[in-house]
């Protein structure tokens, strides 16, 4: 999630930061490489009565990620940054490269309140799904403990999506983050979202009705959920999600219950597990869908899907992986289905 304005963040830290002596800068690179096999590369539904699907084909993936923190007397810079190019084989129209940054700075206003600002941007190039994700905001935090933080923000939000502009949207956004940490094992979230979405086309009327159209579309999203995790000798996370998106365009008010899971196990010879799931349960009022191609983008976050990775260690520095993808969903009334499996071998290589 790349970030805007860094220059103007940048400077209001370092002038936060004040006449201090110096500032403990820390940062960390990570890349990874993997041979993939792909069962629906071109991401296709399919018919539920046939299940047919002709995507698959080979491809190769590397992953580089830089992250870095700035810390000064009363101010903190954190910033990362994310490369991934995916090269196809076969489905050579499929080839993507995805850029994502975040930036944040914030300013500590006594022991306990601390405001700041952040913001982000993801871009995808190339393939059938490209779409450009950009975002910026203000907070305020109060952290009265070690274990208590609580972050309000409010900012906007701009998405761009190539193939198809009437998804494009703006918007203003405002959200909730509260943790609190039971002990050094346990600790629970609560977050919420909403944002005010205006598109540029105009909103569609029910079917069959003469009833002129409302004006331009204009959606409301909201996001509410609470997740837990667990760090022991096994680590544990679970969150549930509900999402809905109401339009005043017909066709495309969604709501949306997902719940998450991930956990990490420690194996013999030096191995590491990592596993994620998620089930989603969508309805759609209108009971139509209108713009099923918006389901895989924005993190899939449509879909139901389970992955796990097995890694080793082989250097001080350098990880081999195994990993497994599955991703699925199926859109009401119009017996179309979605499932694709990602299989892949690879290293990582940390700093």
């Amino acid at each position: 999630m790349a970030r805007s304005r860094p220059h103007l963040l940048l400077a209001l830290c370092v002038l936060a930061a004040g006449p201090a002596p110096a500032a403990e800068w820390e940062g960390a690179l990570k890349a990874t490489s993997r041979m993939l096999v792909d069962t629906n590369a071109s991401r296709d539904f399919s018919d539920a009565a046939t299940g047919a699907n002709n995507g698959l084909d080979g491809a190769f993936s590397l992953l580089g990620s830089a992250e870095g923190r700035g810390t000064f007397e009363r101010s903190q810079l954190v910033g990362r940054y994310e490369l991934g190019v995916r090269k196809y084989l076969g489905f050579t129209d499929e080839d993507t490269l995805v850029q994502a940054g975040a930036l944040e700075g914030s300013l500590a206003l006594g022991s306990e309140f601390g405001v700041g600002l952040e913001g982000h941007a993801k871009d995808r190039r190339g393939g059938s799904r490209a779409y450009s994700d950009l975002g910026t905001s203000a907070f305020v935090e109060y952290a009265p403990d070690v274990r208590l933080a609580l972050r309000l923000r409010a900012g906007a939000r701009r998405f761009v999506y190539r193939p198809d502009a009437t998804a494009n949207f703006g918007g203003a956004e405002v959200g909730v983050l509260g943790r609190y940490r039971f002990d050094r094992r346990h600790s629970m979230s609560l977050f919420g979202d909403w944002g005010s979405r205006g598109y540029g086309t105009q909103a569609r009327t029910r079917p069959g009705t003469t009833v002129p159209s409302p004006g331009r579309r204009e959606d409301g999203a909201l996001t509410a959920g609470a997740s837990y995790n667990y760090r022991g000798p096994v680590a544990l996370g679970l969150t549930y999600a509900y999402q809905e998106s109401s339009s005043n365009s017909f066709g495309e008010t969604v709501l949306r219950h997902r719940v998450t899971g991930n956990a990490g196990l420690r194996l013999p010879w030096r191995m590491t597990l990592l596993a994620q799931g998620s089930l989603g349960f969508s309805t759609y009022p209108d009971g139509i869908f209108l713009s099923p191609e918006i389901i895989l983008v924005e993190e899939d976050e449509g879909q139901n899907s389970l992955s796990l990775k097995l890694a080793r260690p082989v250097t001080e520095k350098v990880d081999a992986e195994v990993s497994w993808g599955l991703w699925s969903t199926r859109l009401p009334r119009n017996g179309l289905t979605y499932t694709r499996q990602v299989f892949g071998v690879g290293f990582t290589w940390r700093d």
